[in-house]
């Protein structure tokens, strides 16, 4: 069924939307007329000389811009205007400091006082006339004189007055000049940031003048900033953020100073003064916080058929002058940059429709609803920094969103206090515990944060309690580093006896007194984290898994540095160094124990883990003290990790864990040779051990994700079992052949192919050390054992590729024997040699020329014909001496005269025998 309105009523729908339609386009129109004026205006300004431009729509027609100036007349004025005060400036600087001496007293305060009265009321005509720049220049030109009237009444009517005493009365005086003659010309930009920084001096140079001390001082600094707050708070618009950036410095200033004076107390009294000046700060910065205004959040984006809704803002008049809004305004709302009138191009509405000058809604006779919202006015748009409260409107709320100045002013706060309280209580306790008081009393302020606080002060002072936290924590972790790190000395010293304690087995100069309260800081901080990851008002997992982790390493830190701390004897030490290993690792076999629903392989796991190794690397070092140490201490954690390579689930966890436990075995295996006191070349055929037991259990779980990294280890042990032999070559040939035997077997898998070659490669090295060892220097002893294996592969290379070049198949193996008996031919003296090289080298090249395979056909020629000439050589020079002297030309020329005679058929027969080569494999 259809539900279209009658006719009537669908004709009244319809003219209403084209109501709205045209009422937009006006508005459309007379904002792009206004823009264009605007461009025009500080583009290409019109002489008084030019004519002026068309009206929008009658007969526009393109023009061709001007080539831009170097400086607009606006800048070009400004630079104009500052040169002339500074100029005046320097002017009146000069008169009152040179030529004030010729004149009398009438004459200087006539002067003076004409000049400043002159300077300072021009502004008022020069405003009226619409020259702000003018004024401006003039003001400040006003202001400086100020300046020095007050140098010159200084100078004339009060030459004894303390210097600073006077500064400080008339920088106060100064500040409430040109605050009031700021805010009587709202217009003039100069003087109340003027006033604000003169506003600045008064009380900090009135303590210095009184001779005040640090205390009072800090007072006054406080006091200014105090004023700032105020200003920024309630003050006009344009100097707010000025009387913010002093703000922070004063106040800055004010508590650095208290926290200095508060930390060199000696007593508790003492410290009472600097507490109270610091509780002062607290209660500034709390209501600077408080009463700074929350961040509106923005507004969600309309649908793409819902119109925009408007808004509105009724200014404060506590604002000051409100400034523009940040969309511009309408041509019927914004004045010309100029002359502060309206467009004269703007187009206007229909007479039914025209917009309200104020609001942009159509006429109230025209019955039609607004058309679209526009930008507000400039009276109706609040200041770009209004966000600051009436003195008489309320607290902003909760569920506003949050500034970064009141979370700044919130952490000052808690910064303040937690000085102030932790000074008081830190005398009363010992040097050693001045942290954890300072600590406790972060843990402290975070218990009394609530829910009810707005945002931003709950999230500075938050801030403030974890800042200290984490200075508290970085102060507790050099005894953890010394207890880590300090075991490696042990290397160069291993076996020579275990010590009395701990202290004396970590080889650390550093007093031991102050790391008592190291410990319970760590674990305070941890247990913060912890209680702040399961707070319901945390944001999410992403804080929550960081803590987690954060409060797993403090915990483990803690725990680690409480045997030094304490000062446990060396075995007991050891102990709980070897617990403090099982315990991460059982964490990191089962995630959940921590009571956080983790996976394995979650970062918390990860982070047991890294524990786990620290602890494992430290308390390994520090068991080579003593023998039976390092057997015990080793002879655990292998088992330990293996464990956790079997359990562990993850992609992380069990690879660390299957590498780590095949070090304690080789490492293990190497100690237990050392004590039964066997040489370093016989040990290693007991590290051997490792490698064969790594690739038998790696053949067992293949496909498993430790058995990679396992053969990577077992590959690492055999090399050290090498290093180990290298110093006896009989045992290093029986070590190299043994790597081969456990590489050729490793190559009988199928997926492990590619470990055929390492196989290859020791069994040659073996042999060559062996040969070595025996004092064989023959090279054909060194070259057989390679070329006859690599001469079997090339022919099973043939075999399954009877396209595979002989060069690649045969030509290594036959070189690998061929030149250096070649080489060694050519220096040996006997017969044998040459004979046996002619012999094999003749087999060669008939095999090749049979076959048809150009890698033996050429190596074997080459060696037969340099062995055949090595042979011949000695006769061939017998022949040559006992010929005539003309014979060898003479023969020659007839050989070049052969070769000319015949030289296109040996051109043919040596394409005829490229191509023949060529056709060989």
């Amino acid at each position: 069924m259809e539900n279209a309105p009658p006719p009537a009523e669908e004709l009244v729908i319809l003219d209403r939307e084209l109501g709205h339609i045209e009422a937009r386009r006006a508005q459309l129109l007379a904002r792009r007329a206004w823009l264009l004026s605007v461009m025009q205006q500080a583009v290409a300004p019109q002489t008084p000389f030019s004519p002026p431009a068309p009206a929008f729509g009658a007969g526009h027609a393109p023009q061709t811009p001007r080539a831009p100036r170097d400086a607009s007349p606006r800048s070009a004025q400004n630079v104009l205007l500052t040169l002339g005060g500074i100029l005046l400036t320097i002017a009146a600087v000069a008169f009152t400091l040179v030529s004030w001496g010729h004149m009398g007293i009438g004459g200087r305060a006539a002067v003076l006082g004409a000049v400043t009265s002159l300077a300072l009321a021009a502004p008022v005509l020069l405003l009226r006339r619409g020259l702000v720049s003018t004024a401006e220049s003039v003001a400040a030109l006003g202001l400086a004189l100020t300046v020095l009237d007050a140098y010159a009444v200084h100078r004339v009517a009060a030459p004894d007055t303390d210097g600073l005493a006077y500064t400080a009365i008339s920088s106060a005086a100064l500040a409430a000049l040109w605050a009031a003659y700021g805010l009587g010309f709202g217009r003039l930009r100069l003087p109340l940031p003027a006033a604000l920084i003169t506003a600045q001096l008064p009380l900090v140079l009135g303590a210095l003048a009184a001779g005040a001390g640090p205390l009072t001082l800090t007072w006054a600094l406080l006091a200014t900033a105090a004023f700032d707050v105020a200003v920024a708070l309630w003050g006009p618009g344009r100097v707010r953020p000025l009387a913010c950036a002093g703000a922070w410095l004063t106040g800055g200033g004010a508590l650095l100073s208290a926290g200095a004076m508060s930390l060199a107390a000696d007593t508790s009294s003492d410290a009472l003064r600097p507490g109270v000046l610091l509780l002062a700060i607290t209660a500034l910065a709390l209501f600077a916080a408080w009463r700074t205004p929350a961040r509106t959040p923005e507004p969600a984006a309309p649908a793409a058929d819902e119109p925009p809704t408007p808004q509105t803002t009724t200014p404060s008049p506590e604002n000051g002058p409100p400034a523009p809004h940040p969309t511009a305004p309408t041509p019927h709302e914004a004045p010309a940059p100029a002359n502060h009138a309206p467009s004269p191009h703007a187009a206007a509405p229909t007479p039914h429709e025209a917009p309200s000058p104020r609001t942009g809604a159509p006429h109230p006779d025209s019955g039609a609803p607004a058309p679209h919202p526009t930008a507000p006015t400039p009276h109706e748009a609040p200041a770009p920094d209004s966000h600051a409260p009436s003195p008489h409107g309320s607290a902003p709320s909760q569920g506003a969103g949050w500034s970064s100045h009141a979370v700044a002013s919130s952490v000052v706060a808690g910064l303040a206090v937690l000085a102030a309280v932790g000074g008081v209580l830190r005398p009363a306790v010992p040097g050693g515990w001045a942290v954890p008081v300072y600590v406790l009393c972060a843990v402290a302020l975070l218990a009394v944060v609530r829910a009810g606080l707005p945002r931003a002060m709950a999230l500075g002072l938050a801030g403030s309690s974890g800042a200290v936290l984490a200075a508290g924590a970085l102060w507790a972790l050099p005894p953890v580093a010394v207890s880590l790190l300090g075991p490696a000395a042990w290397v160069e010293r291993a076996w020579s006896g275990a010590p009395a304690g701990v202290r004396e087995a970590l080889s650390s100069e550093a007093p031991w007194s102050w790391t008592a309260a190291a410990p319970l800081v760590l674990l305070t901080v941890a247990a913060v984290a912890v209680a702040a990851g399961r707070r319901p008002t945390a944001p999410g997992s992403a804080w929550r898994t960081p803590a987690a982790c954060a409060a797993l390493a403090l915990a483990w830190a803690a725990a680690y540095a409480t045997p030094a701390a304490l000062g446990f004897g060396y075995p007991v030490a050891v102990t709980v160094y070897v617990l403090l290993t099982a315990a991460p690792l059982a964490l990191a076999v089962r995630p959940s124990l921590t009571g956080a629903a983790t996976a394995p392989g979650a970062p918390v796991a990860l982070t047991a883990l890294a524990c786990a190794l620290a602890s494992a690397v430290s308390v390994s070092l520090l068991s080579l003290a003593a023998q039976a140490a390092t057997l015990a201490v080793l002879g655990v954690l292998l088992p330990l990790f293996g464990a956790v390579a079997v359990l562990a689930k993850g992609s992380v966890t069990p690879q660390v864990a299957a590498v780590t436990a095949v070090v304690y075995a080789t490492g293990l295996t190497g100690a237990v040779a050392a004590s039964c006191e066997l040489a370093p070349h016989q040990a290693a055929l007991a590290v051997l051990a490792v490698p064969t037991a790594v690739a038998a259990l790696a053949a067992r779980i293949r496909g498993h994700i430790t058995a990679l990294p396992l053969e990577v280890a077992g590959a690492g042990a055999g090399l050290l079992a090498i290093g180990l032999a290298a110093g006896h070559a009989p045992v290093l040939a029986l070590v190299l052949a043994l790597c081969g035997v456990i590489a050729a077997g490793m190559a009988v898998r199928a997926d492990r192919r590619p470990v055929g070659y390492a196989a290859a490669v020791f069994f040659v090295l073996a042999t060559w050390v062996r040969l070595g060892a025996s004092d064989v220097v023959t090279p054909e002893a060194y070259t057989l054992p390679v070329t006859v294996p690599a001469l079997v592969t090339g022919v099973l290379r043939r075999r399954r590729d009877p396209a595979a070049s002989s060069w690649t198949a045969y030509g290594p193996g036959l070189a690998a024997t061929l030149l250096p008996s070649l080489v060694a031919a050519w220096g040996d003296q006997h017969w044998l040699r040459p004979l046996l090289l002619g012999a094999a080298a003749l087999a060669v090249t008939l095999t090749g020329a049979r076959h048809r395979l150009q890698a033996p056909l050429v190596l074997g020629s080459a060696a037969l014909a340099l062995v055949a000439l090595h042979e011949l050589a000695p006769y061939v020079v017998q022949v040559v001496g006992a010929l005539p002297r003309w014979l060898p030309p003479a023969v020659a020329g007839l050989l070049l005269l052969a070769v000319g005679a015949t030289y296109e058929q040996r051109l043919r027969d040596a394409r005829r025998l490229r191509e023949t080569l060529g056709r060989m494999r």
